[in-house]
């Protein structure tokens, strides 16, 4: 399946980076050092509980 889009034409690196500028826009400001914080990742959420799956049994 070939792209429609895709004319074979081959754009320096400057022709490319221009066309993406007209067709996406500026890049949003890159945020400050300082406003990063570190991501620590879990398997799960220790501040959710699963749903008692019959509550007529613990009822």
């Amino acid at each position: 399946m070939t792209d429609d889009r895709y004319s074979g034409e081959r754009f320096t690196d400057e022709e490319s980076a221009f066309l993406r500028h007209v067709r996406f826009g500026e890049l949003p400001t890159r945020p400050a050092p300082e406003d990063l914080t570190a991501a620590t990742e879990s398997e799960t959420d220790p501040r959710h509980t699963p749903p008692d799956p019959n509550p007529a049994i613990h009822g």
